[in-house]
């Protein structure tokens, strides 16, 4: 199975379970992993054959940025539910990250993999 990776993406929203962790806007980091067999858009180089993935950046940040998570685990089964919307999209595998979450951590993250069901 094929792969499109998106790396590094950040969004700013309401995340955690603390009091002052509500107030604000926070950043977190997102990965993400869509598993799809490509072999069609790589051999016809035809953008309408693959997955268009600044359209589904665009739907992801849209939904973290009006979101307000108590959990990373929530947000990061919404991301993947909208990974696994798009035909091509056999498996999903998303990790949203939460710089500074703990002291003397660099980040806390989850880790998730999600397949289309059937």
């Amino acid at each position: 199975m094929d792969r499109i990776l998106i790396k590094g993406l950040r969004a700013r929203c309401v995340i955690g379970v603390g009091e002052e962790e509500r107030l604000e806007k926070q950043d977190v980091m997102i990965d993400i992993a869509l598993f799809a067999d490509l072999e069609k858009p790589g051999k016809s180089d035809r953008f309408e054959e693959t997955i268009d993935y600044r359209s589904l950046k665009k739907r992801i940040l849209a939904m973290a940025e009006a979101s307000a998570f108590h959990l990373i685990e929530a947000m990061a089964e919404s991301i993947a539910a909208i990974c696994l919307e798009h035909p091509l999209v056999a498996e999903a595998q998303v990790r949203v990250c939460k710089p500074l979450a703990l002291r003397f951590a660099r980040n806390v993250g989850v880790e998730i993999t999600r397949r289309r069901a059937g």
